[in-house]
């Protein structure tokens, strides 16, 4: 009815007042909301994948609610079903194209399907794609001499496994028997993997199952936020020889630690920290284990290593996802004195160390030398660090903008004073950046911290769409 009369006054002298009268109307029917951000617009990219015949999301869901375990979940209120890959994006059955700034859980290192790393796959798979360690084969011995250049001091012992869970189980296992001791330190919020020592080792309950994990004792978490001694890393430390005093016979086995903790959501550990809790460990007979699945494979732009930010050497390190680029693989490298121990008896891994996989996995350590990744992760890495601080300046939901390179993390919380974790919050804005065409993760203990860990050929481009989808995201809310 009011847009008959406004047409009829249209017609009139009183048309300039009559289209005021309509602008009005319009308004009052379709309320335009002032400080919503407009939807950004992806970034170009010439590459169209190939049609999608398989089966539906819908198809895939029953499979693995029939076949699969119970215990796996998907990302979304509407899962997603990805089909192809290049790079830093990623494809739906549709067709759609996705910025991926989750690479995999910080696997995809080199981007989705790298020319370099396929063919390297493809030739060795060719001639040769399994046999045994008891034969020779080069594939191998020639990642572990690449493996090893880039570490420091001694650490040229290769160990070759399937994943970070196994790593860091050898890793335990080799420093228990070096040492004569059981006991093991770690941190609250660390993880370390599934199997029966590294969950012990994890230091958070939604990753615990409630079997016997004894022998190993939580320290204080040096979070700069979250923590209650701030950034000040030496009073953490003090934790940890609290510990050793206290809690052991004065004697260890390792201490076990992420330099960011990844899935407790992107936690840089305070300035400062390791040097002194190295220190106390070695007095105790310990040796220092650097967990660096997420970290490592120059993620954080700074370093090549983790560890390297807090000015360490450990004794053991661990190491999977970006080894491979998606290609199951894992790591410990350790020194000739310590790798003696495993000769004691017979140690053995069937498929560590497969030739495909170390093929893949020097395909890739050549990548990031070649197109100068890690100094990509640095440049790109602060620009979007730079802006997602422009954005706490603009939301208080956003809490904390932490870490490193391109492993980075976002906080949300609904008070700031109280640091309230935003989890309904942090659901929403993921489903409504998915929307927009951006994959992140989360993590933290209560899934509040959106992971950013793109591949590692990420662009300042994808790096303003990512945070221009979620401002919009936020700006909505």
């Amino acid at each position: 009815m009011q847009g008959v009369t406004a047409r009829r006054v249209l017609s009139g002298r009183s048309s300039l007042i009559a289209q005021r009268w309509l602008s009005q109307v319009a308004q009052k029917e379709n309320p335009v909301q002032e400080n919503v951000v407009s939807p950004p617009k992806m970034p170009p990219f010439d590459y169209s994948p190939p049609p999608y015949n398989g089966p539906s999301a819908a198809e895939i869901l029953a499979k693995r609610k029939t076949y699969l375990s119970p215990s796996l979940l998907h990302s979304y209120s509407k899962a997603l079903n990805v089909v192809d890959g290049k790079r830093q994006y990623l494809f739906d059955d549709e067709g759609r194209r996705y910025l991926d700034a989750f690479g995999g859980i910080a696997t995809v290192c080199c981007g989705h399907c790298h020319p370099d790393v396929v063919e390297a796959i493809v030739n060795q798979t060719k001639r040769l794609q399994h046999s045994t360690v008891l034969y020779l084969n080069s594939a191998i011995a020639d990642f572990a001499e690449a493996l090893a250049s880039k570490l420091p001091g001694d650490l040229k012992v290769v160990f070759f496994t399937n994943s970070g869970t196994e790593a860091n189980e050898l890793a335990i296992l080799i420093a228990k028997l070096y040492t004569g001791s059981q006991d093991i330190i770690s941190l609250r919020n660390g993880y370390h993997g599934n199997a029966a020592g590294t969950m012990g080792a994890t230091g958070q309950s939604i990753w615990k199952y409630n079997v016997v994990q004894g022998g190993v004792h939580h320290a204080l978490n040096p979070d700069p936020y979250r923590g209650v001694f701030g950034t000040d890393g030496e009073k953490y430390a003090k934790d940890v020889q609290d510990l050793i005093d206290f809690g052991t016979s004065g004697n260890v086995a390792a201490f076990v630690s992420e330099a960011i903790q990844g899935v407790g959501g992107i936690v840089e550990l305070a300035p400062g920290y390791l040097p002194p809790v190295y220190s106390g460990i070695k007095k105790a007979g310990g040796l220092c284990i650097a967990d660096e699945v997420q970290s490592g494979f120059a993620r954080t732009g700074s370093h090549f290593w983790g560890f390297e930010t807090q000015g360490v050497v450990p004794d053991i390190v661990t190491m999977a996802k970006g080894i491979g680029n998606g290609i199951p693989l894992g790591a410990v490298v350790t020194t000739p004195e310590i790798a003696e121990v495993l000769s004691r008896r017979l140690y053995f891994n069937t498929f560590g160390g497969n030739p495909v996989c170390t093929a893949a996995g020097l395909a890739v350590l050549r990548v990031i030398e070649k197109e100068n990744l890690q100094e990509n992760a640095l440049v790109v890495g602060s620009y979007v660090k730079e802006r997602l601080n422009a954005l706490k300046d603009k939301y208080e939901i956003i809490g904390d903008v932490r870490g490193r390179g391109l492993m980075l993390g976002v906080e949300l919380v609904t008070d700031r004073q109280q640091k309230t974790p935003a989890k309904a919050e942090t659901l929403h804005i993921m489903d409504q950046m998915k929307e927009l065409g951006v994959l992140i993760g989360k993590g933290g203990y209560h899934g509040n911290v959106f992971r950013i860990t793109p591949p590692l050929c990420f662009t300042k481009e994808d790096a303003d769409f990512l945070v221009d989808a979620m401002d919009h995201a936020m700006s909505k809310m």
